[in-house]
């Protein structure tokens, strides 16, 4: 008999460095081809060049913080001195507070700042599925209600503070959050009496609401909505105008909303409506324990794409007054001493919306590849 060497079954399996891993995919993706080679030695020069020059200019030459006067006023004379050179970051850091808070009051924007904070927890809670039970809805409305007490106060020793002083992050997240989390029960419920049949009236009356706001911009919902409003309110009656773009943002994107699920409806087969109607389920219980939560699967993706257009739509109430994040930034950009340097305040704002949109969009990669695993099973 023959003697044979052993070799760990680790060993005999692992493939050639050639074969598989980082090495064999960029081979075979990025040089697949002199073509392929030769784009991807362009893309790489240019990425490489745009690194390096944004280090240079963002943090090598940057103007981190300036010095102050005998008054205290900041004297930007190092950021003129490398304008052009280098970034002044001095602005920023003289400016981060109104940028993301407003005109709340100076001493006070500790309270918007808790609000963001239990802002990103409920989004953080409300995407884990183990939460997904009533005891969330107890959670969203406690967490509302202790929101609205920290903007406006009036109690617990806090001085009450109006909406008008509102501003920066937390209103765009105010607007947006109540925005989205009304429009999508509308939007299911136009979707469904878009597909009516038994219901003529509400099926041309779902079709006039969509068409009709999917004909106009942002804008002129939020302009009617601002002026219009208020001439159809009881005598005595006129909502301030932060409900009022709260409305004009919830019709909008309701209206969105709800041609992205009626896409996902129709896209669902025949049979899956007669095996319901064959269990004898009501309307309801029809749409709600079986047409809906498919339908909702295979509309994930366009569905989150309006909702980050949506988040980012609510820079548009600027139109009615209402300072959100990027107003303040454009707002402090007014000052004498620091006007020339909005590319600062723009890189800054930039990077706070992709944070919140690039959140959006992994979330739902993840629970669209955990939904089709499901489906699989």
């Amino acid at each position: 008999m023959s003697a044979t060497t052993h070799i760990p079954t680790e060993a005999r399996e692992r493939p050639p460095i050639l074969v598989a891993g980082p090495i064999a995919w960029a081979r075979d993706n990025l040089f697949n081809s002199w073509l392929s080679t030769a784009v991807t030695l362009a893309l790489i020069y240019l990425i490489v060049r745009g690194i390096a020059g944004f280090l240079d200019w963002g943090v090598l030459h940057a103007v981190w913080t300036v010095p102050a006067d005998a008054k205290g006023q900041l004297d930007p004379t190092a950021c003129r001195d490398a304008k052009g050179i280098g970034a002044c970051w001095a602005f920023i850091g003289d400016k981060w507070r109104f940028i993301l808070f407003g005109r709340y009051p100076y001493d006070d924007q500790w309270r918007p700042a808790i609000c963001v904070v239990l802002f990103i927890g409920l989004f953080v809670v409300s995407a884990m599925r183990r939460f997904w039970r009533k005891e969330l809805g107890y959670i969203w409305l406690g967490t509302l209600v202790v929101i609205g007490i920290l903007m406006w106060g009036g109690i617990l020793g806090m001085p009450f503070v109006q909406q008008d002083s509102w501003g920066g992050l937390p209103m765009t997240l105010i607007l947006a959050t109540f925005g989205l989390a009304l429009a999508f029960p509308l939007a299911v419920l136009v979707a469904l009496g878009r597909r009516s049949t038994g219901l003529p009236a509400v099926r041309y009356l779902c079709v006039a609401y969509v068409e009709l706001i999917r004909g106009v911009p942002l804008i002129s919902v939020l302009f009617m909505a601002s002026v219009m409003f208020p001439l159809f309110m009881p005598v005595g009656l006129n909502p301030d105008k932060l409900l009022r773009a709260q409305l004009g943002i919830i019709l909008f994107g309701a209206a969105y909303l709800a041609e992205v699920i009626r896409g996902g409806l129709q896209a669902l087969p025949k049979g899956q409506y007669e095996a319901a109607d064959a269990l004898g389920l009501t309307y309801w219980q029809k749409m709600g324990q079986i047409i809906l939560p498919q339908a909702l699967r295979l509309v994930i993706p366009p569905m989150v794409n309006t909702f980050i257009g949506s988040f980012k739509d609510t820079s548009l109430v600027l139109i009615i007054g209402i300072f959100d994040l990027l107003t303040t930034g454009k707002v402090a950009l007014a000052e004498p001493i620091w006007q020339g340097y909005s590319t600062e305040v723009y890189i800054v704002l930039a990077v706070i919306y992709f944070i919140f949109c690039y959140a959006m969009s992994r979330y739902s990669r993840g629970l669209e590849t955990e939904f089709s695993r499901t489906a699989r099973r």
